[in-house]
């Protein structure tokens, strides 16, 4: 396939940066009239910082308004944020919260045409067409996973399969029968299964598009190596619209943002200036188009880095690195910052009998906290010398310790005893109570 025919929408995607910054401009000019004048928080937030939407000329003035917080979506539940009449609105969706109320969004029937546009341009990132067979086990319903998928395969006409999640050796036999080319799914979901079944050989999977959780370079040669598939990392959030945000392409150096639509910024997360390109900080968006709830300065609290400069398969759109965490994520253990991401890398590098399954558990003892981390070893260990379970567990420290910089209590423990998710998954107990 040539590079023209793996880029859905040409113009936009390989616009050059100063035509880009103008349509961002103009747009950005239209979204601050429209919540200034229709979203009384926005009106409020913007009065207070003496801002008015004659001030916005441009997209160098997205730095004169004002930031959005998960917290203002929740003060805000459930429409407090919605720019639109109810009447223009077509759908919801939402995530689950940790105060028990949804983060609930609403959708004009634009915004949902815009999402299919998006997820349309990520699968065709990864070489679908119209000919192609999509299975998707992400759950239906508000989250946006599987609707989300499921729009953009209709938007390139492939035929989809919307399994939703659940009933695992159901959703083998399916892929098999119907004759699946791409997976949609969280990374490690279904391809243990699959292995374990012997069916490996009876698929005709090609692609394997993957998100919902951070995941890393090691799990996406381990998935390779497992399944045969070339795997795609898509990136999302319900507040800015759902998966399709951004993706990488075939060269796997880097997510592109659909760029006409979401307009990123990363930014030190304390000082809230940019970090410039190619530094980790905070990734920011503000949603250009969006009508139902859009949204400026979006805090993420997602850990990137970004680069402006122009992909080798011939795209424009910046590109932002595999994230290192999350600000909530992130663990301060013994002074030191620690991100799950850390502890799946090093584990997955020993290879050989060590999973991709881990659970760190972080304690507090005598005012001194304490770090477990439990991972799964291959069966016939539990069955050989104890010498040799007591070796991996020295070498699984060490690794751990190099990568971390603190050390760790390791419990090697049997596959399948760490629960699997077939959402996000868990992978940090913290006990503290900070």
């Amino acid at each position: 396939m040539s590079v023209k025919e793996m880029i859905l929408d040409s113009k936009h995607e390989c616009m050059s940066r100063d035509e880009m910054a103008a349509l961002q401009g103009e747009r950005l000019v239209d979204l601050v009239n429209r919540v200034y004048n229709n979203v009384p928080f926005y009106t409020k937030k913007m009065k207070e910082l003496g801002v008015e939407p004659g001030d916005i000329k441009g997209i160098e003035d997205i730095v004169k308004l004002p930031f959005t917080t998960k917290e203002d979506l929740r003060n805000n539940y459930p429409f407090g944020l919605r720019a639109v009449p109810q009447s223009e609105i077509v759908r919801v969706q939402g995530t689950s919260g940790t105060t028990g109320k949804l983060t609930i969004v609403p959708y004009t029937q634009k915004d949902i045409d815009v999402w299919a546009e998006c997820v349309g341009r990520c699968m065709t990132m990864a070489g679908l067409t119209k000919e192609d067979v999509i299975h998707v086990c992400y759950g239906y319903g508000l989250f946006t996973g599987g609707l989300g998928m499921d729009f953009g395969a209709r938007r390139i006409g492939a035929m989809t399969v919307p399994m939703s999640a659940g009933n695992t050796q159901r959703q083998i036999m399916c892929m098999e029968d119907f004759g699946a080319t791409a997976l949609t799914c969280t990374p490690s979901y279904l391809a243990e299964t699959i292995t374990e079944m012997g069916k490996v050989d009876d698929m005709k999977l090609k692609v394997g598009i993957h998100g919902a959780e951070p995941w890393t370079e090691e799990m996406r040669k381990k998935i390779k190596d497992i399944l045969h598939i070339e795997c795609f990392d898509i990136y999302g959030l319900c507040e800015i619209t759902g998966p399709g945000v951004a993706m990488d392409c075939k060269q796997h150096n880097g997510l592109h943002i659909n760029h006409d639509f979401f307009y990123p910024e990363v930014l030190d997360p304390v000082t809230n200036e940019s970090v410039g390109d190619n530094n980790l900080g905070e990734l920011v968006f503000t949603t250009l188009v969006k009508e139902g709830m859009p949204l400026l300065r979006y805090r993420t609290k997602d850990l990137t880095s970004i680069d402006h400069t122009t992909c080798e398969c011939g795209r424009t759109t910046p590109r932002i690195s595999k994230f290192k965490g999350r600000t909530d994520d992130m663990k301060v253990i013994r002074g030191v910052n620690v991100f799950p991401t850390q502890v799946e890398t090093a584990l997955l590098s020993m290879g050989g009998d060590i999973s991709n399954h881990y659970m760190m558990i972080v304690d507090r003892e005598n005012n001194t906290d304490k770090l477990t981390v439990m991972v799964e070893v291959n069966e016939n260990l539990f069955s050989d010398e104890i010498s040799k379970l007591n070796d991996l567990k020295k070498k699984v420290g060490a690794k751990l310790k190099h990568a971390l910089g603190i050390s760790a209590e390791i419990k090697l423990v049997e596959p399948k005893t760490i629960q699997r998710s077939e959402g996000k998954a868990v992978r940090v107990i913290d006990n503290r109570n900070l």
